[in-house]
């Protein structure tokens, strides 16, 4: 039995590659299509004829190209983890400008500007030190350093 021409794992390899690109499979088809592009260069070099031997190598060169370089790729392209505004409770902020009581300013917490509600009795003013001490969706608490 005779296998594919080697144009037609080529053509299969850059569609699946394609597809890859179209669809949010999380980096899954393009190693089939490397396994196809492989086994279309290999049979265009004549090393692989028979028709079952490129189906063999198609599957475990698919595979093999899976298991070794998914999870890479997955690392390099996966997006940070989100910041867990809730570890802000306890950190320094520094006021962008005068917070009066119960007012909404702008504070800068680990060199993010942030709005922020002075939940103290005393004002706060330009570059004084705060601690953040709730977090309500992205507006902090603060209140004084010296202030209990």
């Amino acid at each position: 039995m005779r296998g594919m021409d080697w144009w037609m794992w080529i053509a299969g390899g850059l569609a699946l590659l394609v597809l890859e690109l179209a669809t949010p499979s999380g980096f899954f088809i393009m190693f089939f299509g490397l396994g196809a592009l492989t086994v279309g260069v290999l049979q265009r070099v004549g090393a692989v004829e028979a028709g079952w031997m490129q189906w063999l190598l198609f599957t475990v060169l698919s595979l093999a190209y899976l298991l070794v370089f998914r999870g890479k790729l997955q690392a390099r392209f996966q997006a940070p983890p989100p910041l867990d505004v809730d570890s802000l409770v306890g950190v320094l902020a520094v006021p962008q400008g005068a917070i009066e009581p119960g007012d909404v300013g702008r504070v800068e917490v680990r060199g993010s500007t942030w709005s922020a509600r002075n939940i103290a009795a005393v004002p706060v003013y330009t570059g004084q030190r705060c601690t953040v001490v709730t977090v309500d969706g992205l507006l902090l608490g603060v209140r004084p350093e010296q202030a209990g």
